[in-house]
C-alpha cells in the first residue's frame, strides 16, 4: 500500500461521511470551537475500511459540547462525561466527541488521571500509536499527521508518537493494544516498541482484569490472532495475563518424542477459524478460545515412559479446571466459562469412536454431554488434527464425517436435540406417589439412562419400566 493509495482512500471516505462531518464541524465552528475527526476512524478511512462509528476531539468542554450536540444530534448520552466524552446519533452514524485531553497512570493506580488539553497537538501526542494519532480538522478537512502515521500505515508498522516507554507508562494497556492491532491489522510492531513491551510488561498488573479481558477478546477475534498471541508470549505479557499459553512452550526432548504443543495450539486455533462458517460465520470467541485452551492441561500431566513414549493422561479434565480458573480471574461471564471449559473437557471424546464402534447409546451420550456446544465441538475436534500424515488426516476426517452423519440420522429419528425422558418430574411424582426430593432425581436419572441406552420410549412403556424399577428398589 503506497502513500498515494492511503490519500485516495481517505478522500473517498471523507466524501462518504461528508453529511455528518461537515455539518458537525460547522456547528462547532459557529460556537467558536475547534473540532477534528480523530483516531480509529481516520486510520480506517485511510485503509479503506468504512464504518459509521465516528470519534471527534474538540477544544470545547463537555458542557459546551453537550449544548451543541443537543441541537445537532438525535438523542444524547453522557456516560463518558468524566473522561470528557459526550455522544449522540445522526442518521446512521454514532458520534462521540471528546474534549482535548491527556491521561496517565500513577505507578500503583488502576485508574487514569484525566486532564483537559489545550490543543489538537497536545491531544494527538498522548495517543497510543502513530496510525491512531492522525486527525482531520473540520470543517476544512485538513489532514493533521504530526508523527508520520501515513507512512507507518502505508508500510504497515506500529510505532508510538513519542517514546514507547512514555506511552506505556501513561497507559500500560497499550502494550496489549499493540498485540491486538497487530492481530487486527496484520501490522508489524516496531523493534523499539517490542523492546519497551518486554521491559515494562510487569506494569500490566495495575490494569483491571476486565480491561485486560476485553483486549484479549478483541485480539482473539481478530483476523490474525497468531500475530498478537505470539507477541504477547515473546514480550512476557502472556506470562502475566494468560500464563497457560506460555506454559505450552514445553521444552522439546532430544528424541523429539512429542509435538510442539504451543505451535500445535496456534495451528488448531487457525484451523478452527477456517471452519467458522459452520457456526454461522464471523468471529466466534468461544470456539476460538476453546481451541487456544484445549491443551493447557498437558504441561501438568506430561509423563515420560521407559519405552520412550510420552503421555498426557487426563489433560482434558485438568485443562477444563485450569480454563475455569483462568476465565474467572479474567471476569468472563458464567455462560462463557461453562461453554469454553466444557469444550476443553470434551475435546478428546471423539477419539474413543475408533472406526465407528460406538453404539447408538454412546452417540446419544456424546450429544447429551455436548449440549448446545455440539456444533462448536465438531469444529474443535476437526481443527485438533494437525498431523502432516495425509493418510491419517484423511482417515480421521472420514471417521468424523461418519459420526456427524450418525448424529444427524439419530437426531431425525429421535429428536435428539430435545434429549429428555418420556416422563417429567411431575409425572414421576404422580406415578410413584412421592414428594419432591432425591427420589425424584434418582427416578429421572433412571429414565434418562433408558432414553440414552434405548432411544425413544412411549409414555406407557416408560411408566411400566419406571414402576418395575421402583418395585425392585423397594
Amino acid at each position: 500500500m503506497s502513500v498515494a493509495d492511503v490519500q485516495r482512500s481517505v478522500t473517498a471516505e471523507l466524501d462518504r461521511i461528508a453529511p455528518v462531518i461537515d455539518s458537525l464541524g460547522e456547528a462547532f465552528a459557529r460556537s467558536g470551537f475547534e473540532l477534528a475527526l480523530v483516531g480509529g476512524p481516520v486510520r480506517d478511512a485511510m485503509l479503506g475500511r468504512p464504518h459509521n462509528d465516528l470519534d471527534f476531539t474538540t477544544s470545547a468542554r463537555p458542557e459546551e459540547t453537550e449544548k451543541i450536540l443537543r441541537t445537532w444530534g438525535e438523542g444524547l448520552w453522557d456516560m463518558g462525561r468524566d473522561f470528557g466524552t459526550i455522544g449522540t446519533r445522526k442518521g446512521p452514524w454514532q458520534v462521540e466527541v471528546t474534549t482535548y485531553r491527556s491521561e496517565a497512570y500513577a505507578s500503583d493506580s488502576r485508574k487514569p488521571s484525566v486532564a483537559y488539553g489545550t490543543s489538537l497537538a497536545d491531544d494527538l501526542v498522548r495517543r497510543d500509536f502513530t496510525v491512531n494519532a492522525m486527525a482531520v480538522r473540520l470543517p476544512g478537512r485538513e489532514v493533521v499527521d504530526l508523527y508520520g502515521g501515513v507512512v507507518d500505515l502505508a508500510t504497515r508498522v506500529l510505532r508510538t508518537p513519542g517514546t514507547p516507554e512514555a506511552s506505556f507508562s501513561d497507559d500500560p494497556l497499550r502494550m496489549m493494544r499493540a498485540a491486538r492491532f497487530a492481530a487486527q491489522l496484520g501490522f508489524t510492531v516496531a523493534p523499539e516498541v517490542v523492546a519497551a513491551m518486554k521491559d515494562m510488561a510487569s506494569r500490566i498488573s495495575i490494569i483491571s482484569a476486565e480491561r485486560v479481558r476485553d483486549e484479549l477478546v478483541k485480539l482473539i477475534c481478530a483476523p490474525y490472532p497468531r500475530r498478537g498471541l505470539s507477541l504477547l508470549v515473546e514480550t512476557g505479557l502472556a506470562e502475566l495475563v494468560l500464563p497457560e499459553l506460555t506454559a505450552l512452550r514445553m521444552e522439546r526432548d532430544e528424541h523429539n518424542r512429542h509435538k510442539d504443543v504451543y505451535e500445535h495450539t496456534l495451528t488448531v486455533l487457525e484451523q478452527s477459524i477456517d471452519q467458522e462458517a459452520r457456526l454461522g460465520g464471523g468471529p466466534d470467541f468461544v470456539s476460538r478460545f476453546a481451541a487456544l485452551m484445549h491443551d493447557i492441561g498437558k504441561p501438568r500431566t506430561r509423563k515420560f515412559h521407559d519405552d520412550g513414549t510420552v503421555s498426557f493422561h487426563h489433560h482434558d479434565v485438568v485443562g477444563a479446571k485450569m480454563t475455569r480458573k483462568r476465565m474467572k480471574a479474567l471476569r468472563f461471564s458464567n455462560d462463557e466459562i461453562e461453554a469454553v471449559s466444557s469444550l476443553v473437557e470434551l475435546h478428546l471424546r471423539f477419539h474413543g469412536y475408533g472406526d465407528g464402534e460406538w453404539t447408538d447409546s454412546a452417540v446419544r451420550r456424546y450429544v447429551r454431554d455436548a449440549g448446545d456446544q455440539l456444533q462448536r465441538l465438531h469444529v474443535l475436534t476437526r481443527a485438533d488434527c494437525t498431523t502432516r500424515n495425509r493418510r491419517k488426516a484423511d482417515r480421521l476426517a472420514r471417521t468424523y464425517d461418519a459420526l456427524e452423519a450418525r448424529i444427524e440420522r439419530i437426531s431425525e429419528e429421535e429428536e435428539l436435540a430435545a434429549l429428555r425422558p418420556a416422563l417429567d418430574g411431575n409425572q414421576i411424582m404422580s406415578l410413584l406417589d412421592i414428594s419432591p426430593g432425591r427420589e425424584v432425581g434418582a427416578a429421572y436419572k433412571f429414565l434418562m439412562d433408558l432414553r440414552l441406552d434405548e432411544g425413544l420410549l412411549s409414555e406407557d412403556e416408560a411408566a411400566k419400566r419406571l414402576l418395575d424399577w421402583w418395585s425392585e428398589r423397594g
